[in-house]
């Protein structure tokens, strides 16, 4: 058992916490990022240069000159200003700085923990794991940022959505060991590990098929609930469409498939709470998932009738968050397994 004094498990607490926390706003600014086109801006990797922005009007005549060499700006933004880049220059260089300092965050620490807590009985290596990811997910930004800077006006809706799905897998890690570190206390009367995968399984398609529709820009149409202007399913795709290899390209398709998980999800909750109430759990748990899977479903409803508005778009994408933690807790107490 963690020992609250153990300055160790304080520190670690600390950092852990630390980390959330900014990685929750890095996600915010990737996804202003993405809702205001800003992600191509920057068309280098630099992992140890750049961490100044243009200082003088050459840089910055030099990074406009390497974005006009790009599909987004030959196909769309041909008659872009050097000031309107200025602004979309910022958001990335935003990101990718906040990037840079999550990564530091994320090893310092580990370094510093090694020298003065080795020796401590709960030391351990498993959060250099964190790390990892961290890099893992550098990598992964730049594969995405690639995707868009050849042939094509966007990135791969694809990578975008592997991009945003680690994040989350590393803010639910070290969402997961913060549980640990406090100790949460288990359900004593268990709950199938079925339904709770399967509605973890509905979770994550979601922010998929969400991510999906934001490099697609499936919000833009079909901005009507709960018909799909005036029809249940999209009608500018017909059957064959759904058993294309195409399939995922199809904002439309995707639209819809969003929209049906979201139904699915929302019955598969009413069931885990006749669960709760038949097994006499701590209701505040369930109460609580209850409260983010319906806040996100109205973000998410308010985001498509608005036509993707920035606000709420970056509100929904957060949502995301807050169901995945609030689930997780629930997930925590139903199982006996510590990482």
């Amino acid at each position: 058992m963690f020992v609250n004094s153990d300055n160790y498990i304080k520190c670690l607490k600390l950092w852990l916490i630390t980390l959330f926390l900014l990685i929750i706003l890095m996600v915010a600014v990737g996804g202003l990022t993405r809702l205001t086109d800003s992600g191509l801006s920057i068309t280098a990797w630099e992992l140890f240069t750049g961490i100044l922005p243009p200082l003088n009007i050459n840089e910055w005549n030099f990074y406009f000159s390497e974005y006009k060499k790009i599909p987004e700006y030959q196909n769309i933004n041909y008659n872009m200003p050097l000031n309107e880049f200025k602004v979309i220059f910022y958001w990335e260089y935003a990101h990718r700085l906040l990037a840079r300092f999550v990564g530091l965050l994320a090893l310092i620490p580990l370094i510093i923990f090694n020298f003065r807590f080795s020796d401590n009985k709960n030391y351990s290596n498993k959060y250099y794991i964190v790390f990892l990811l961290v890099c893992l997910q550098g990598f992964i930004g730049w594969y995405m940022v690639s995707s868009g800077l050849i042939e094509n006006n966007d990135v791969s809706h694809f990578r975008l959505a592997i991009h945003l799905s680690l994040a989350l897998f590393i803010l639910c890690l070290i969402f997961w060991f913060l549980l640990d570190l406090f100790n949460i206390k288990r359900f004593k009367n268990k709950i199938s590990n079925l339904l709770l995968f399967f509605i973890l399984s509905l979770i994550i398609g979601q922010i998929v098929l969400g991510a999906f529709l934001s490099g697609l820009d499936g919000g833009l149409i079909y901005n009507s609930w709960p018909d799909m202007n005036g029809t249940f399913s999209p009608n500018d795709v017909s059957k064959n469409d759904y058993l294309s290899s195409q399939l995922f390209y199809n904002a439309s398709i995707i639209q819809f498939f969003h929209r049906m998980t979201a139904y699915i999800l929302l019955f598969s909750i009413i069931f885990l709470n006749y669960l709760f109430f038949k097994k006499k759990l701590n209701l505040s748990n369930i109460l609580f998932f209850n409260f983010a899977i319906l806040l996100q479903v109205f973000l998410g409803i308010v985001t498509l009738i608005s036509g993707v508005e920035i606000k709420y778009a970056s509100l929904h994408q957060l949502g995301s968050i807050f169901v995945l933690t609030s689930y997780l807790v629930i997930l925590y107490k139903n199982s006996n397994q510590r990482l």
